[in-house]
């Protein structure tokens, strides 16, 4: 278990409105659009992260986490496993305060490299499914 539902509870409700979603593009065919558009619905600013920075749900996208000019509270992370590891160490670099990683997204020691500097983490789970399930 990669998650207690303190832990979850804390970053859906009090850890900040502002989510970076990597791997958010214009293709709602794709998982990240439905997630961000459960995240809005739930008042989340939803910031689109992907190389081609397509604008999405009314939000402007940017290429990286480091681009956007303004805080972030949560990155939620939508790429692959051998990836995520990676985005999470960019969080760390920004001054994020949580990391979420998608159901499917695993990476134990970016979990503990993330978790041992003082960010929340939430790894192989859905916070529309999460956020959802307390509404």
């Amino acid at each position: 278990m990669y998650a207690d539902t303190e832990t979850i509870d804390r970053i859906l409700t009090s850890t900040g409105d502002t989510w970076a979603v990597v791997g958010l593009s214009d293709n709602e065919s794709r998982a990240a659009y439905g997630v961000a558009r459960v995240l809005k619905s739930f008042g989340k600013r939803v910031v689109p992260v992907h190389p081609k920075a397509e604008t999405v749900h009314g939000e402007r996208g940017y290429a990286s986490l480091a681009d956007i000019p303004f805080a972030v509270d949560v990155v939620d992370v939508f790429v692959n496993s051998d990836l995520a590891g990676a985005v999470a160490d960019e969080a760390v670099a920004i001054g994020a305060k949580a990391v979420w990683f998608q159901l499917g997204v695993i990476d134990e020691e970016a979990y503990a490299r993330t978790r041992a500097a003082g960010l929340d983490m939430v790894m192989d789970r859905c916070p529309a499914i999460e956020i959802g399930a307390r509404a």
